[in-house]
């Protein structure tokens, strides 16, 4: 595979599917690696360069993928190669309130190849409303979610040292 800037030229599809146990070693290395990608600057390094970082992710995807209290949660990953290069999970529509996106990774050598767009639908459904917090700054998130529809709603939290603002999107 060869790579121009920071998009893979990858001649293998990105395959979608649901997150399984199975994944949840993977599903950690791409959730710290992501971090450590798009973070480093945002995030204190100490969090980012953790021993125990993936570890504690390893824990966090089996219990969301095992536990029955988190059975509300949808998980996806995406595959070029059998290989998992990104991940996402959200929490769907509940009553009046809009569904929630709380993980969204892509490897950086795989932006720009239509794994993001095809991680958010597989998790969001996009005739409901849906909601986000993305770090700021994030240009290239944000960019990436206002292409889909998301807008700021004024909302900011700063939350382990990292400014977040909230993003919306009405149904379609």
């Amino acid at each position: 595979m060869g790579e121009v800037g920071d998009v893979a030229l990858s001649r293998e599809p990105v395959v979608v599917r649901q997150a399984q146990a199975a994944d949840t070693a993977s599903m950690a290395e791409v959730h710290v690696r992501s971090w450590q990608e798009t973070y480093r600057g945002v995030m204190p390094d100490a969090v980012l360069d953790d021993p125990d970082a993936v570890a504690r992710r390893t824990r966090f995807w089996n219990t969301v993928l095992t536990d029955s209290r988190f059975s509300d949660r949808v998980a996806a990953v995406a595959e070029v190669g059998g290989a998992i290069i990104g991940i996402a999970m959200a929490q769907p529509l509940l009553s009046a309130e809009p569904q929630q996106l709380h993980v969204l990774y892509v490897l950086r050598t795989h932006h720009g190849t239509g794994a993001g767009a095809a991680l958010l639908d597989a998790v969001l459904r996009s005739d409901k409303p849906a909601s986000l917090w993305v770090a700021d700054p994030n240009p290239r998130a944000q960019a990436f979610y206002r292409k889909h529809g998301f807008v700021a709603d004024g909302n900011a939290k700063d939350e382990d040292g990292v400014r977040e603002i909230r993003l919306r999107r009405a149904s379609s």
